[in-house]
């Protein structure tokens, strides 16, 4: 999901900078950060307002700091705005292919296993009934699509929300360009820098390409 940014009049490196904001499940999703013990994503936490980031150069000093302005939801349906958002992203990855065979469906069983009378047990009409192993499923789960619809700017909303509401809870740093700065590309060389900042390899990465604002 895209979200729209706009810079803040204190902005002052360059346009290529390279943004860490940690993750959260499920939507956002939780990381190791410089911090001892990072802060795990919940719903009572959202909070809706300005994050100032420390900026980092790439030998891991700290050069100045930066406000991220993101568009968030109001205070009093912030939590509301995530919440969805993250109900919606959560119902559309389930794939809803869970199926199981009805009676009907269960191959065999088409004969009368016994006598309706004279045998003393109870009637019998097929052996794939539910009663029966072997048999069919009761109300079993069938395929079923789980997806709903969220409009474009309320998810977009949601999104910067809850980046701006994990920004600031002090577990988000921003790098200066270091795209010039390694011999070569190897991820060893990375996860070297990425040790110098102070983070976890498993975090979330957003480059910036830009701050003009995208509609």
């Amino acid at each position: 999901m895209a979200t729209s940014t706009s810079p803040s009049p204190s902005l002052s490196f360059s346009s290529s900078s390279s943004v860490f904001f940690p993750s959260s499940k499920p939507l956002f999703f939780s990381l190791k950060t410089r911090f001892a013990k990072p802060p795990k994503f919940s719903l009572l936490s959202i909070k809706s307002e300005l994050a100032t980031l420390p900026i980092f150069d790439f030998s891991g000093e700290k050069v100045g700091e930066t406000v991220l302005n993101l568009k968030t939801a109001p205070p009093d349906t912030a939590r509301a705005v995530v919440h969805r958002g993250v109900v919606t992203h959560l119902r559309n990855r389930r794939r809803g292919t869970a199926s199981t065979l009805t009676r009907g469906e269960v191959r065999g069983g088409g004969r009368k296993p016994y006598s309706q009378k004279k045998t003393g047990r109870a009637r019998r009409g097929s052996n794939r009934t539910p009663l029966r192993r072997g048999g069919g499923v009761i109300f079993g789960p069938k395929p079923k699509d789980w997806s709903i619809k969220m409009n474009k700017k309320e998810k977009r909303l949601a999104l910067s929300t809850a980046i701006a509401s994990a920004a600031s809870a002090g577990s988000s740093i921003v790098v200066e360009e270091f795209g010039d700065k390694f011999t070569q590309p190897k991820t060893k060389e990375f996860i070297a820098a990425m040790s110098r900042w102070g983070l976890d390899p498993k975090i979330r990465f957003l480059k910036l390409q830009n701050h003009e604002k995208r509609r």
